[in-house]
């Protein structure tokens, strides 16, 4: 057998045996990947929703910059946020460098505006649509908004699950502000990054395929929240 085949079957082993060192990153994954979607989703949730249904100057180029900040370079916020919480930085003070808090702040930096700019447009398209109805009943902007992401709550999910994704596979900028520590800061991505570097493929390919595993879950629940919503309320 040759020694990638050996690799692999190591790999099951370690997964269907829930080896501690590796169950210990994917918890320390999911855990820092959750709470930054928790607070993306806190902040652009409603941000996306208050910008499609409000029209004020210069909206243009907001929605312009928010699209825009889809695309932000993880190693780019990965060192702002270094800077920000180094020993020299405005919150130095906190301690949070090469902690998983400044992993999620990392990664809901990244996140957020995901989460804002593709909920944008799933609300504006709604406001389009139901803008008469929502003013004859009263509402004003912001409660209009707030209507409407909880009526496209099912669609929502769907952004909320490619947050997660993109939180989940994200490597650069935690692995700037976290550091790779064995036990602290390591999660899936960078220990991926740091065992294949090492040559311990078993760990490398385990991880490898727990995070593969996450990924296609995610694109099932998508699928499937986005089925029965169709035919629950067409």
């Amino acid at each position: 057998m040759s020694s990638l085949g050996r690799a692999a079957l190591e790999a099951l082993d370690l997964v269907a045996g829930a080896d501690p060192k590796l169950a210990g990153i994917v918890l320390l994954s999911l855990r820092v990947s959750l709470t930054a979607v928790a607070l993306s989703c806190v902040v652009g949730l409603p941000l996306g929703a208050s910008i499609a249904a409000s029209r004020f100057a210069g909206r243009r180029g907001v929605v312009v910059v928010l699209n825009a900040l889809m695309g932000l370079p993880p190693v780019v916020v990965g060192l702002a946020v270094y800077l920000l919480l180094s020993r020299a930085g405005p919150l130095g003070a906190l301690g949070l460098l090469f902690t998983p808090a400044a992993m999620v702040i990392a990664q809901t930096i990244l996140i957020t505006p995901i989460v804002a700019a593709l909920s944008r447009q799933v609300v504006e398209d709604a406001w389009e649509e139901y803008r008469e109805q929502l003013r004859s009943l009263g509402e004003k902007r912001f409660g209009a908004a707030i209507t409407l992401l909880w009526d496209l709550r099912f669609s929502l999910v769907t952004i909320v699950l490619a947050g997660f994704g993109r939180a989940a596979a994200e490597v650069g900028a935690v692995i700037i502000v976290g550091g790779n520590i064995d036990g602290v800061t390591r999660v899936m991505t960078t220990a991926i990054a740091l065992e294949t570097s090492k040559g311990d493929l078993p760990l490398a390919l385990g991880l490898g395929m727990i995070l593969l595993t996450i990924v296609l879950l995610l694109n099932a629940a998508a699928y499937v929240v986005k089925e029965t919503a169709q035919r629950r309320y067409g």
